[in-house]
């Protein structure tokens, strides 16, 4: 396999470890320019992740992320726990912009399945990682090959079809999901649901405005800008406006799902 070194791409050695060519994903390289760890629906995510997920997170040994993207998780976690996470990733734009400090990065395709990392994760993250994928099954397959037994999975991906739009389309989006709709692709695929959430429910009004706006293909920026620091501030505090968990609907699910025999 020709992978290209570290050094010859401008990256630093230690921190991104070739085990794949790197490969082109379904999502829009435009998404890495404005989504920062500041932006409202970042910092809300990882909020509502707290909530449901941090005792889990406390009490893991070792945590990975699959499609670590540029390392905003990875990041909140490093600052906020003191703990790494091993983030594989095959978007090498992605890699380069990674802001985590002292995780481990791999451009690593997981269906690969290299021995090391068999069954050797507590805690994987999955952030808004299977509305891209078209056959989620065998995705989630091997997936479930880097969890340890009795291993736990977090994912988060936006909710409910009937938001989809041209934003969506930008953005890579294969389809939306509801609760059910989630919990029944993972229990298929050898996951019991242990607790689910919608989120973002004071934000449909502006997921169902940005249905209207026609958006260049390929490029989603529009639908994701913060517009600003002040009105960043505000759709922050209009994000905090629910109580979590809750079922009604909202704009994305997370859930937590282990890992069955």
């Amino acid at each position: 396999m020709n992978i290209p070194s570290t050094t010859a791409l401008g990256l630093e050695s230690h921190r991104v470890q070739y085990l794949s060519q790197p490969l082109p994903v379904n999502m829009g390289d435009w998404w890495f320019d404005i989504a920062t760890t500041d932006h409202f629906w970042i910092r809300r995510r990882f909020e509502v992740m707290k909530k449901i997920a941090d005792s889990l997170i406390r009490n893991a040994r070792e945590c990975a992320e699959i499609g670590c993207g540029n390392g905003l998780l990875q990041r909140g976690i490093e600052d906020q726990y003191g703990a790494a996470v091993t983030g594989f990733e095959l978007n090498e734009l992605a890699l380069q912009k990674n802001v985590s400090r002292t995780s481990e990065l791999y451009c690593y395709n997981i269906h690969q399945r290299e021995p090391k990392f068999r069954d050797r994760f507590d805690l994987v993250f999955l952030f808004d990682v299977i509305e891209h994928i078209s056959d989620e099954s065998t995705f989630l397959e091997s997936v479930r090959f880097h969890l340890a037994n009795s291993g736990f999975l977090l994912i988060n991906v936006p909710a409910l079809q009937s938001l989809y739009s041209d934003y969506d389309r930008a953005a890579g989006h294969c389809r939306r999901y509801s609760r059910s709709q989630l919990a029944r692709v993972c229990e298929q695929s050898g996951f019991k649901v242990c607790t689910s959430t919608y989120w973002g429910l004071p934000m449909v009004p502006l997921l169902l405005l940005r249905k209207l706006i026609k958006m260049p293909s390929g490029n989603g920026k529009v639908g994701f800008d913060s517009k600003g620091p002040v009105m960043n501030s505000l759709f922050s505090l209009l994000a905090r406006c629910e109580v979590l968990p809750q079922k009604l609907l909202g704009t994305s699910v997370m859930a937590i799902f282990q890992k069955q025999p």
